[in-house]
């Protein structure tokens, strides 16, 4: 098994995220899933979905997983959004190249 991922702010243990060389493109993942912590948060923080509806989105999940993602997701916010932020101009980077061919 995997060791937890610390936050380097407050060296608090966060045993439900990791960070693994191919998965999840190397960015914090839930452990076992392939569900990166910023999933989590879009889903929460934008979304507005509360952790149960997280759950039945993804079922495979359990509550104390998606509460850890979203502690890991406030302590390293800044970084987390900055990932959020660059995989939002890549796809619209990729949707200017390859444009849709629906109506």
């Amino acid at each position: 098994m995997s060791t937890a991922t610390l936050s380097p702010v407050n060296q608090v243990r966060h045993p439900y995220v990791e960070r693994k060389p191919g998965v999840g493109g190397g960015k914090p993942v839930i452990v076992g899933t392939r569900i990166k912590v910023t999933q989590v948060a879009i889903e929460y923080e934008r979304l507005g979905w509360t952790a149960d509806q997280i759950i039945d989105a993804h079922p495979h999940l359990t509550l104390a997983q998606v509460h850890d993602a979203l502690s890991y997701y406030y302590e390293n916010q800044a970084a987390l959004d900055a990932d959020i932020l660059a995989d939002e101009q890549t796809v619209a980077e990729l949707s200017q190249l390859y444009p849709s061919k629906l109506p």
